[in-house]
């Protein structure tokens, strides 16, 4: 009788009797959006705030309103207390310069990694890789109505595609980073976002990027997605006419006169209204965070010269300049980020009070 030969041992560990979800160490559940927002609805206050800056932002992005949108704030947020801190101070601040400044607080809760590294407010709040993201939904939520509270409205990026779900009726103004204009998941998604969107210039500098993708934006799309009870669904849009570029420079900064220039350019080409904001941080600050201030000031020169193209700016700063890497069992230096650098808020109310000065050249100039 033929006796067949042992198999060779296996080279790996999988189960062989499995095709599905192989590489899937766990699956928790998560909070639904509804659920999250009956624990922390928005107030009535906070309805209208949102409601009137986002149409206040679209004044300004149309032309019809010529004050300076500023989105300022740190780098990303990594804590209640101290984003609340910053977000007191820069409530005085856009009080005293609300007839030339539209000022709209920077809260981002995603940080996109070239690599791996620390993700975000929402994705990890306790900072330990212990990834309590309902933790972390419910975190942002509660740090978003407690700043809208104070009366001062908020801007963040986008970059997951469920979590707008649970937050994006709290956001006056959203961006989409430059590793995702491209996508078309983000496309779609921003057309059927309810606020004003900038699409970021491409990692390389390219503006065409970013240029499609607001042209995309506009358009109706359909789409799958999760309902705010956590169901499966279609949805289908409207489009988005509140898109606009954001220069935040590539293998060379972009926030010079002939780059906006050059992006109008683009942008009359496709159609588009020539409206854009400049990031002074990222690259076109070549990843120094003081270089913030100079870039800062060739745009307000720009706009005091009467640059009627450049409606925004967005600028990186907290309570303390610099940056900080998270250790594991060493304290965190208050109000320093943990992701990019950011100058001091010390630093920052010069850089705005220039700004204001530039919107009030540029206005006077038109009368």
């Amino acid at each position: 009788m033929h006796v067949p030969s042992s198999p060779a041992p296996a080279l790996s560990t999988q189960d062989s009797t499995r095709i599905d979800d192989i590489r899937i160490a766990a699956v928790r559940p998560m909070i639904t959006p509804a659920l999250l927002q009956e624990w922390w609805p928005a107030p009535s206050p906070a309805v209208a705030l949102v409601s009137a800056s986002r149409q206040a932002i679209s004044a300004v992005l149309q032309g019809r309103d010529d004050r300076l949108v500023v989105v300022v704030g740190p780098c990303s947020i990594h804590d209640h207390d101290q984003a609340m801190d910053y977000a007191a101070r820069l409530k005085g601040l856009a009080d005293e310069l609300a007839g030339d400044l539209l000022v709209v607080m920077r809260v981002y809760f995603e940080k996109p990694r070239t690599t791996v590294g620390w993700k975000g407010y929402i994705n990890d709040p306790h900072l330990d890789g212990s990834f309590a993201i309902n933790e972390g939904l419910e975190m942002a939520r509660k740090l978003l109505l407690d700043i809208l509270a104070l009366g001062l409205p908020v801007g963040t990026e986008f970059l997951d595609l469920l979590s707008p779900q649970f937050i994006s009726d709290l956001v006056s103004w959203g961006a989409i980073g430059a590793r995702t204009t491209e996508s078309q998941s983000h496309r779609q998604l921003a057309s059927g976002l309810s606020c004003p969107v900038g699409f970021k210039n491409g990692t390389d500098g390219g503006v065409q990027v970013a240029v499609d993708a607001i042209g995309a934006a506009r358009a109706a799309h359909a789409f799958m997605g999760i309902t705010k009870m956590g169901q499966s669904a279609i949805f289908e849009t409207r489009g988005n006419r509140d898109c606009h570029v954001i220069l935040r420079g590539g293998r060379q900064p972009n926030h010079s006169a002939p780059d906006v220039a050059q992006a109008a350019a683009l942008m009359e080409k496709a159609g588009l209204p020539a409206r854009l904001m400049i990031d002074v941080s990222h690259a076109n600050s070549r990843k120094q965070h003081l270089n913030q201030i100079s870039v800062a000031a060739d745009v307000a020169g720009q706009v005091a010269a009467g640059d009627q193209r450049i409606f925004g700016v967005m600028i990186e700063s907290h309570l303390a300049e610099g940056r900080q890497d998270i250790v594991a069992g060493q304290p965190l230096l208050r109000g320093v980020s943990v992701t990019d650098a950011c100058i001091s808020f010390d630093q920052t109310i010069p850089v705005l009070r220039q700004l204001a000065a530039a919107a009030r050249a540029r206005r006077a100039l038109r009368a």
